[in-house]
């Protein structure tokens, strides 16, 4: 299916949305090692403050879901993408580590509106969803790749307050972009709907309105797609948190040097990239089977796969370079196929009234919730054993399976609603 000009126009506001958060949140780490020569200070402080900017940015997406459904999507984003920008123009003027604090913090905060409205956006405004989601997760994996890769060459010429200016200008120059981008963002939504998302908007503004409506989704079929985001988010974390410091250490990585005299980059690092490159393949594929396979029995065979490839990396790691890189290819098409399955079912099985309040919780599961396997993991990886960690994530792996299958089981309003259509209109 082609998209239409409206689709294209929404697919390429929040493609370039996406791209833009994630540039600015993995290029704060490349700063931390600078900061902590510019400031002198503790790696445990300048931890602290990368973690005041990380923080709000899984937890303040149930707030921004809210603000998406009472003021529209398209406002918040731009909204984020200007502040965003700003605060990193805030940083470059910041004299102390406490001012690059509260500039991360401001960062967090801002970045935190994406998600729940950029995916709001793409599920009331677009009609092919699935291959939007697909292109949508895409982008953001340029984002995460582009960031920590345009701040680490930048600094090799410039200083470091000069670097943060620059990251700001392309969320600036977006920011333009969608100021001047038309698109209506009720489009794939039919005239009832359309009418029940205006008296929604005006309610939602109400403490009763977010109270009557979270009891509602919980006493749907959201309850288990957030159980399944949710977990979805500790394996993400937990793999891409730690993949990089455990890929460093195998035999296979081990005394190769990287090209171009990079002597602070291993082959670990290369192999991290690719893995993240296949994720876009990934996010592409799983994008287009989302319109011709079963949300639910997209998440179970992905979470099944997650599974097995986590109990095969103890093996493979102590195998030939080839297969390690094989095998990292495969864990990043896999990780990432999952998120169209999981973006198009929070779509499915939600009413569009409360399409930001649903993704607001979806990503407070995958990014607040999901960021507990970071410190499980470290305190597994110190105190246990690499296969423990992997066999963790494994069985975290399963339990997503097992509730996707509980999923399953449960009607799709969405394909009902299509075959409702469709008898109609043979009427």
């Amino acid at each position: 299916m082609s998209l239409g000009n409206n689709d294209k126009a929404i697919a390429t506001f929040t493609m370039l949305a996406h791209a833009i958060v994630h540039w600015f949140e993995l290029a704060i780490p490349i700063f931390l090692v600078v900061w902590l020569d510019a400031f002198d200070v503790s790696v445990a402080l300048v931890g602290l403050v990368v973690a005041l900017g990380y923080a709000p940015f899984g937890l303040g997406a149930l707030p921004a879901g809210l603000l998406a459904d009472r003021y529209g999507p398209k406002r918040l984003i731009l909204l984020c993408l200007a502040g965003m920008s700003g605060s990193f123009v805030t940083l470059a003027a910041a004299p102390s580590i406490y001012a690059v604090a509260a500039s991360l913090l401001c960062w967090g905060i801002i970045a935190s509106i994406y998600h729940p409205a950029g995916l709001a956006l793409i599920s009331t405004g677009v009609e092919n969803r699935g291959t939007v989601f697909a292109w949508h997760g895409i982008a953001g994996n340029v984002g995460i790749a582009l960031g920590p890769f345009a701040t680490a060459t930048l600094l090799l010429v410039f200083e470091w307050q000069l670097v943060a200016v620059a990251l700001a200008v392309p969320g600036l120059i977006a920011t333009i972009y969608g100021l001047r981008l038309e698109f209506d963002p009720t489009a794939a939504l039919d005239s009832r709907s359309q009418t029940t998302d205006a008296d929604a908007t005006t309610d939602s503004a109400a403490g009763s309105a977010f109270v009557a409506n979270s009891k509602s989704l919980f006493a749907s079929s959201f309850l288990l797609v957030f159980a399944v985001v949710t977990f979805v988010g500790l394996y993400y974390r937990g793999v891409l948190t730690y993949l990089p410091e455990l890929l460093h250490g195998l035999p296979a990585t081990a005394g190769i040097e990287p090209p171009g005299g990079l002597e602070e980059l291993s082959l670990g690092d290369y192999i991290y990239v690719g893995l993240l490159v296949a994720g876009m393949a990934g996010q592409y594929v799983a994008g287009k089977l989302t319109a011709r396979v079963a949300v639910a029995r997209g998440l179970v065979v992905v979470f099944l796969g997650l599974a097995a490839l986590a109990l095969a990396f103890v093996p493979i790691s102590s195998m030939g370079l080839g297969a390690v890189v094989f095998y990292c290819g495969v864990l990043g098409f896999s990780l990432f196929a999952i998120e169209p399955f999981y973006q198009e079912a929070v779509a499915v099985y939600t009413p569009a009234d409360t399409r930001g309040l649903s993704y607001g919780y979806t990503y407070l599961g995958m990014f607040g919730l999901g960021a507990l396997s970071i410190s499980l993991g470290g305190y597994l990886l110190d105190h246990t054993t690499m296969g423990v960690f992997f066999a963790t994530l494994s069985v975290i792996a399963l339990l997503g399976a097992g509730i996707s299958v509980r999923l399953l089981t449960k009607s799709d309003p969405h394909r009902a609603q299509s075959a409702a259509s469709a008898t109609a209109a043979d009427d």
